[in-house]
């Protein structure tokens, strides 16, 4: 239960107290980290650490804030993606972070619904990623799974306000999650997940992918989370055609086929009819008239 004073607190406030927290990580990371102990024993390879980073968002934070405090300027670069956090922290260290975290609430359904969008999203980044001549593909998905880290905190630390956002969409009082937020909260949760990044000084260019500067990156992190929070909600979901289209025109290097075979959970006939749908609208951006 949110105290009378924590209701009239804004970004700036929530950001702070986030601070203050110890962050959770999914129960399943350590499951699989125990997994893969029982098969590898001491053997662990970094890359397949990272890979349990990437379907865990919370560990990703936690791992990422870690790697950067620790990180000397004479590296010279900023610490990008899970491999390289793992990395920067050792096998050892990143075991004992896994094994010695909270956890979060896998049962919460909300929670869960937006952790599994962020991941979908990551998942989407990776898939999709292949088909560019990316430098590091890795960051944009690591972006991709963080974006969303304001409202998963929320969702832990202060699920009342997500609640109250929900609510809100799901009467009609908003028509659009982002407006929910606002109306119900005083605040966006991405602007939250922008200002907590800001302040524990996450690398700028993780931020910048997040906040949506107008990149080719960056519009990339943007339609690899609207194509998942389409895909999680539903693989009818009429919005993916849209999403589709917008992919072929980032990543023009790619067939729509190759591209709705990566797009998580549609069957053959689904992929069909929205290939089909993504052809007429970049024809009508051919041919405006």
């Amino acid at each position: 239960m949110l105290k009378e004073h924590q209701k009239r607190w804004g970004v700036d406030q929530w950001a702070a107290y986030l601070t203050a927290q110890d962050i959770p990580c999914m129960p399943r990371s350590k499951l699989l980290l125990r997994a893969l102990e029982e098969v590898k024993g001491e053997e662990l390879a970094p890359a397949e650490l990272a890979d349990i980073v990437f379907s865990d968002p919370f560990l990703c934070l936690r791992l990422l804030r870690e790697a950067e405090k620790r990180r000397t300027h004479r590296l010279g670069h900023d610490t990008t993606t899970p491999l390289g956090a793992v990395m920067q922290l050792g096998v050892k260290t990143f075991r004992n972070m896994v094994l010695g975290s909270s956890e979060v609430d896998d049962t919460d359904i909300g929670l869960m619904a937006c952790e599994s969008r962020a991941v979908a999203a990551s998942k989407i980044a990776r898939m999709w990623g292949r088909a560019r001549s990316d430098i590091s593909p890795d960051e944009v998905a690591m972006a991709a799974l963080l974006a969303e880290i304001g409202e998963l905190l929320l969702w832990h630390f202060a699920p009342d306000l997500p609640l109250a956002a929900q609510d809100a969409l799901t009467r009609g009082r908003a028509p659009r999650s982002a407006l929910a937020q606002d109306q119900a909260c005083g605040f966006r949760f991405r602007d939250l997940s922008l200002k907590c990044a800001t302040v524990w000084a996450l690398p700028p260019l993780l931020i910048q992918l997040i906040r949506g500067v107008d990149n080719v990156r960056a519009n990339l992190c943007k339609l690899y989370l609207d194509t998942a929070r389409h895909l999680v909600a539903g693989a009818d979901n009429p919005a993916l055609p849209d999403d589709l289209a917008q992919a072929q025109r980032l990543i023009p290097q790619a067939s729509l086929e190759w591209l709705a075979e990566h797009m998580l959970g549609l069957n053959e006939e689904r992929q069909a009819t929205v290939i089909h749908a993504a052809q007429a609208i970049l024809a009508r951006d051919a041919n405006p008239s």
